[in-house]
Formats: structure tokens, sequence, C-alpha cells
């Protein structure tokens, strides 16, 4: 770790006074949490989760326990994503209309409570793909602010501080929300984001690395990493089972592996 981006990060939480950190479970977020109680004082710190059918069950329980070891209590505000029809419909606009109905709803919680800022752990490195999410952070600012990025901070400058400070989930693979399991144009449906909790939380039972299961209707389009194809065709029966009990008819392993935003291969960015 750069002692030029630590200064930095310190900066710039220092300049906020007091914020309410967005924690979403994974290492992102709880590095940036970790360090607004280490530059501003417990006191002056909220860690919030926008908790939804688009939060897989597992991030939450790495929420809270994130939120004990920094000593801030977590608040969870309950987010019907699915209410609002921009994101149900699923096209590929949708992460950004989820991202500013949810920030909105955390500004607003941060304001009443007298928090300065609501905190979000985009990092450096997340420019590189389509989040049309952080087009909407950014419309939000600078109430909504990603100090992390700002900062420079890449993923494995997370990871390290992480590891240093002992955050748990800091070797965690990088997850995303459940909606980006869906192929753009299927509709978001409670029965549709369980399926894919259900057959990924049955394949971790083999697979310790990246994972996704695509949904593209009745077939499931498995990614993992290249590295562990051989544990995929050891327990290929019992994977396709499992995948098939979650409520998938077909399913399929994705040869070209785990690559992040794959949903996002077929889109015409220059639309």
């Amino acid at each position: 770790m750069e002692k030029e981006k630590e200064e930095t990060l310190s900066s710039l939480l220092q300049s906020y006074g007091s914020a309410a950190v967005a924690l979403s479970g994974g290492v992102d977020s709880a590095v940036l949490l970790m360090a607004a109680v280490r530059t501003l004082g417990a006191a002056n710190v909220a860690a919030v989760t926008a908790a939804s059918e688009l939060l897989a069950g597992g991030e939450l329980e790495d929420a809270k326990c994130c939120a004990a070891l920094a000593d801030v209590p977590l608040t969870i505000l309950p987010a019907d994503d699915l209410a609002s029809p921009d994101v149900a419909r699923n096209d590929e606009r949708r992460c950004y209309y989820c991202k500013k109905r949810r920030f909105e709803m955390l500004a607003a919680w941060a304001k009443e409570h007298g928090f300065r800022r609501v905190l979000d752990g985009t990092n450096a490195d997340d420019a590189g793909d389509y989040r049309p999410g952080l087009a909407a952070i950014e419309e939000l600012a600078p109430f909504v602010a990603s100090p992390l990025k700002e900062a420079r901070w890449t993923k494995r400058d997370i990871r390290e501080a992480a590891k240093e400070w002992g955050v748990p989930v800091w070797s965690k693979p990088s997850a995303a929300c459940l909606a980006s399991r869906i192929e753009y144009g299927i509709e978001l449906t409670r029965e549709r984001l369980r399926a894919v909790e259900v057959a990924e939380n049955a394949l971790r039972r083999y697979i310790h690395g990246q994972l996704r299961v695509r949904c593209h209707g009745r077939l499931a389009r498995i990614e993992i990493e290249p590295a562990e194809f051989d544990v995929f065709w050891q327990h290929r029966e019992e994977m396709e089972d499992a995948v098939r009990s979650a409520g998938f008819t077909y399913v399929t392993l994705d040869l070209r592996g785990y690559r992040m935003g794959s949903q996002n291969e077929g889109l015409d960015m220059d639309s």
C-alpha cells in the first residue's frame, strides 16, 4: 500500500467530518468503513445497508460482521427494489435506476440523522466495466462520495488493507447483486433471483473461487475460473442436479470461464 494513497484517503475522510457508509457485505465497503472509523472515530460514522431481494443473504450476514468489527451499529433499510418498474423490467439501465433510488434513500436517512456524507465503496478499478450505476452516484455528488476511487485505491490496495486490519472478508471473491445474473430483458422476479441464489449456494460446496450462475430464462450458464474446470467435471452430475433442483431446465458451463460483467458483452456501448 502506497503511503500517499493512505494519506489521501485519510484527508478526504477528515474533510467530511461525519459519514454514513453504504455497507454491502463486500471487502470494498468494509475497508471504507474501517478507514472512516479509524479517521473520524466511531461516534461520527454510521453503517447502513439497503436490503432487498437483490442482496444475497450471505452478503447481509457479512455486513453485520464487518459493522461489529468496526464497533458501529448497522442500520438496515428495507429497499423494495422490485416495486420499481424501472428496476424490475431489467433493461441495460437497470443498475442506474436501482443505484439512484437506493442512494437517494440512504442520503435522506443520513441527512435526517445528521451525517454530512454518504460513502460508496467504488474503487479505482471499477471504471473498466459497463457500470451505469456509477452515473447515478455521480449525480448525487457531492453528498454521496466515493473516496476509495478518488484516492485511487485499487482492489489490490483494498485487500492488502483489509488483511492488515483483520477484516474477515479480505479474501472474499468479488460479488455483485443477484440482478446482475439475470439476462437483460428478462423480468426480475423473486422466483428467478431465488433460483440463482439457491444454485450458487449449492455449487459453493465444490467451487471456491469466482462463481456466477447466469440466468437465461430456463437455461443456467455457470461461470467459474478455468482453474476449477477439473472440479466441475469431477462433480458434474451433482452440480447439474443442484442447479436443476434450484429451478432451471438446462445447465451449461461457460468455457470462457468467469469474467466480470459478462452479461454486458452483447451491449452496444455506443448507443
